[in-house]
Parts: structure tokens; C-alpha cells; sequence
């Protein structure tokens, strides 16, 4: 049986917060229902699968590079320096070595292991819409955390994404120690 193993990531958009990676190796005994890019389901269809994505897949591992790591490197390297994390994450974890690396978008993170680019790969190939799903709940997780820890800024609503809300608030209250400097609208408000 090939092990085919699905990476995506989950947050190079948002102000702040950090990235988060995910790498499924899914069970094709246990086949899961309505896997689909994370963008396109609710929330609460999100939680839902993520669960069962946790109690059925062969193997999984969740991982992520920091705001100063983001700030350091830019986000692009951060972004696969997370996926290399997951990847190596769940070898270590489940002791499985995958035949191949299928990764959403046009850039394969740097790991001793075949890899393939797949552009709208979370569309198309069922690992890595269950990657996108573990990448986008546990960023969401943090997030809501991030709220708890710095009430002024409504991270829970829009996730660090730049809405009108947040790019108000950023304005009212400053910069936090959770927005990622190297972004222009946060670099801007640094350099007033």
C-alpha cells in the first residue's frame, strides 16, 4: 500500500498569530466523510471532522512556526518550515514513513522525502483537505486563546485576519506582542 501524506498549512494571511501545519496520512480502511478544503465548511463541520480526521487517519501531526519566526524569516519560509515540522512530527509520533508528500500549493517544504506541489490540492486530493482541516482548527484554537490573553483586539471574531474590526482596533490600542512586525499594516503603525 502507497502512504500517501497531505500537508497544508493554515494562517499566512492574518496579522497575527502563528502559522499552523498539519500532515495526514489517511486510513483507506476508514474512509471519512466530506472532507473538503477547510475554507469551505462551517466551523462547526470543521471541529467535527477534525475529531474524526484525529481518531481515524493512519497517522497526523499538527505543528507551527512562531510570530518571531514568521518576523525572522518571512512568512513563506515559515509556513514550510511548519509543514516540515508536522511531517516530521508524525514520523516521530506514529513511526511511519510516507511514500510521498503531497502538499497544498506551489512549494514543497525541504524534508528527506518525495514531495509534490499540488496547487488547489486541498480541492483536490482528500489528505490534504484532512491536513487543511487540523491546520485550520488548531490556529483556530490558538486564536481563541490569543483572545483570552488579549481581550482589546477580537481575535476569536475575525482569527488575526486584517478586517475593517481588527484594523480598528489595531489602531485604538496599539500593537500587541502576537502581531507579526513584518506585516505592512503592522510595520506601519510601528513606524508612526
Amino acid at each position: 500500500m502507497q502512504l500517501i501524506c497531505g500537508v497544508d498549512e493554515a494562517g499566512r494571511g492574518p496579522l497575527a498569530g502563528a502559522v499552523y501545519a498539519a500532515a495526514v496520512i489517511l486510513n483507506p480502511d476508514k474512509p471519512i466523510r466530506g472532507l473538503a478544503d477547510s475554507k469551505k465548511l462551517s466551523e462547526k463541520r470543521r471541529d467535527a471532522l477534525a475529531i474524526e480526521i484525529k481518531q481515524h487517519a493512519l497517522a497526523w501531526a499538527i505543528a507551527s512556526s512562531s510570530v518571531e519566526e514568521i518576523d525572522s524569516i518571512n512568512i513563506l519560509q515559515a509556513s514550510l518550515l511548519a509543514m516540515k515540522r508536522a511531517v516530521e512530527s508524525m514520523q516521530l509520533q506514529f513511526g511511519v514513513t510516507p511514500h510521498l508528500v503531497q502538499v497544498d500549493g506551489n512549494k514543497t517544504p525541504t524534508i528527506n522525502l518525495p514531495c509534490e506541489a499540488i496547487v488547489k490540492g486541498d480541492s483536490k486530493v482528500q489528505a490534504i483537505s484532512a491536513a487543511s482541516i487540523l491546520a485550520k482548527t488548531a490556529r483556530d484554537a490558538e486564536l481563541y486563546e490569543l483572545d483570552k490573553q488579549y481581550p482589546l483586539y477580537g481575535f476569536a471574531q475575525h482569527k488575526g485576519y486584517p478586517t475593517a474590526v481588527h484594523m480598528a482596533l489595531l489602531q485604538q490600542h496599539g500593537v500587541s506582542p502576537v502581531h507579526r512586525k513584518s506585516y505592512a499594516p503592522v510595520r506601519l503603525l510601528l513606524n508612526r
